[in-house]
């Protein structure tokens, strides 16, 4: 057999032991995929819980890019109904993969109308008209403005949605689900809170908050079968959400570093970015560190905090020391800092809430 004849029957092995190898990746990472499906955007997650109140954090970032949390978003589970606080970028992407199926939301509520909180609507209003199969649009509630907000969406993505029901029919892609509709509500002065809405056993409260030079911004309060959630929003330390947050069981506090955003600020100056060090500036009077989001639960007697809508984010773990700064000392209850995935339940039946990761 000469050299060449047996370069060739060499090779020609190695080709078939290749061939084999792909085919065998390929076949696992085909499972795999039907796994994945099966747990994330093709399960029903809320069928499974316990009655009660459930937390979804779909997004526990900020303005600032991070490849691991998606933009400010917040999901309540009451029973069998779900309702989303905010909407940033990416959030109807996180809503899918936690399983929470947009067919059982019951409205959006938003806290304010930066961008980073309203970014992701209208993917989560196309996941809800298609995935969801709605056949009336995604319910949008807000303080005055949110009409606006839903107006220029729905302007958006109107020639999407005419696409859509062309190409997917009206089955499918029912003209009467498409894009979002407004519910302006309105709380007074004197009140600084009002509910909001009130339905299957679920009440929930919205209360002003301290956001002064980024305009109006309101926070949330659940109460369903004797168990509470408050949900901040983007506030600096506020008196009132202490007040509205007495006896919570889970407050769901925004939180910023002024340590962290201080680098980031040394780093901007460095690199002769002068825009940059004005907005991280303005931050630091619009939320609220860690240390004062601790504070308020304290004063509130809340049972338990979670911190979201992380300034800056966090790449890893190496960082959670620096940026809760001593927080954990200043509140005697369960403190964590949220990860996108996370599901934080609070029984109907009592007990301190319990947390897991759905990713």
């Amino acid at each position: 057999m000469s050299r060449a004849h047996r370069t060739f029957i060499v090779l020609a092995v190695m080709v078939s032991i290749a061939g084999g190898a792909f085919a065998w990746r390929g076949a696992i990472g085909i499972a795999l995929m039907r796994r994945m499906a099966a747990r994330t955007i093709f399960n029903d997650t809320i069928a499974t819980l316990p009655d009660g109140l459930h937390v979804g954090l779909c997004g526990t970032g900020s303005p600032f890019p991070s490849p691991t949390r998606s933009g400010p978003c917040t999901a309540v589970v009451a029973g069998r109904r779900l309702y989303i606080v905010d909407a940033g970028r990416g959030a109807a992407s996180v809503v899918a993969r936690m399983g929470l199926q947009t067919s059982r939301i019951g409205a959006v509520l938003l806290t304010h109308y930066h961008a980073d909180h309203i970014d992701g609507l209208g993917q989560l209003a196309e996941t809800h008209w298609l995935a969801g199969g709605a056949k009336t649009p995604l319910v949008v509630m807000g303080p005055a403005g949110v009409e606006r907000v839903v107006n220029g969406f729905n302007d958006a993505y109107a020639l999407n949605g005419s696409y859509r029901i062309a190409v997917d029919g009206p089955a499918v892609a029912a003209p009467t689900g498409l894009g979002l509709t407004a519910r302006t509500f309105e709380i007074r002065a004197e009140e600084d809170s009002a509910i909001v809405l009130q339905q299957d056993g679920l009440r929930v409260t919205a209360f002003n908050v301290d956001h002064e030079i980024g305009g109006p911004a309101v926070g949330y309060r659940f109460e369903y079968k004797g168990r509470s959630v408050v949900i901040s929003g983007d506030t600096a330390k506020s008196t009132n959400l202490a007040r509205v947050a007495r006896g919570a069981d889970l407050l769901v506090h925004e939180a910023m570093s002024p340590r962290l955003v201080d680098v980031l600020k040394e780093e901007a100056v460095a690199a002769g970015r002068v825009n940059p060090v004005q907005l991280l500036q303005n931050l630091q009077a619009l939320h609220t560190p860690p240390g004062d989001a601790a504070d308020v639960a304290t004063e509130a007697g809340a049972h338990a905090l979670v911190l979201t809508h992380l300034i800056p984010p966090l790449p890893g773990g190496i960082l959670q020391g620096p940026f809760l700064d001593g927080a954990q000392r200043r509140f005697k209850g369960p403190l964590w800092i949220g990860e996108d995935g996370d599901l934080i339940s609070v029984p109907s039946g009592g007990g301190t809430p319990t947390t897991r990761n759905l990713f």
